[in-house]
């Protein structure tokens, strides 16, 4: 597909050449290296995820074992699922030692979200990923410190908080932080009253839509009325 384009093919021509999708073609297009086209695959949790590195240890140590010998013995610890469960868990790979990197999206979905919220595979994985990067512990620790900043309303500490950014070097904030310089006021008092204009605004939304479907079917009077008493 590069051979193509760097011939001066046209996106659109090297999805009909080659009988892929349009889409497929743009996405290919982007990459410049095959690995960024790897996405780690979604599991949902399931009851062998406790037995993960039980699982691991046993491939680990007898290759071979056959997955009988592995059911049994993850039975008398506890675990209640079926044999044909452990035996599509071994066959995605699930128990092996090495995780595919997730996509930048996906990484900052985690780190985005309450770690409450994720489950705990989920929650060791983007902190492992995390720690092996200076730049990306500091980036969680302040959406962490943020994110407490917004939950609890302490707008006083926002100035320390931009502060501890600027100083760790994180560039790819800069645009945020000067969306923040520019409303300081309004962003702190944000952060601290317990006040919002989020309902005159909700309200000045549906006047501005009732307005627009019944100006011409009812009097001014009778929409003045509606407004009122809504």
């Amino acid at each position: 597909m590069h051979d193509l384009l760097d011939q001066g093919v046209g996106v659109l021509d090297c999805a009909r050449r080659l009988g892929l999708a349009l889409n497929t073609v743009r996405r290919y297009a982007r990459a410049s290296e095959p690995d960024q086209l790897r996405r780690p695959p979604y599991y949902r949790a399931c009851s062998v995820d406790l037995y993960r590195d039980h699982l691991r240890q046993r491939c680990a140590d007898q290759l071979g074992v056959p997955v009988l010998h592995l059911f049994h013995q993850i039975k008398a610890l506890g675990y209640t699922g079926s044999l044909n469960l452990l035996h599509k868990y071994l066959n995605q790979g699930r128990a092996e030692n090495d995780r595919i990197t997730p996509s930048p999206r996906r990484l900052t979905s985690w780190i985005m979200s309450r770690p409450t919220d994720l489950p705990s595979g989920r929650r060791a994985h983007p902190n492992e990923l995390v720690v092996s990067c200076p730049e990306m512990t500091d980036l969680a620790r302040l959406v962490g410190e943020f994110a407490s900043i917004l939950g609890e309303r302490r707008g006083s500490d926002l100035d320390g908080c931009m502060r501890q950014v600027r100083e760790a070097g994180l560039t790819e904030l800069e645009p945020f932080l000067r969306g923040l310089d520019q409303d300081h006021d309004a962003a702190v008092a944000g952060l601290t009253v317990p006040y919002s204009n989020g309902p005159i605004e909700g309200v000045n939304t549906k006047n501005q839509a009732d307005q627009t479907t019944n100006v011409r079917a009812v009097s001014f009077e009778l929409l003045r009325h509606r407004i009122l008493l809504t």
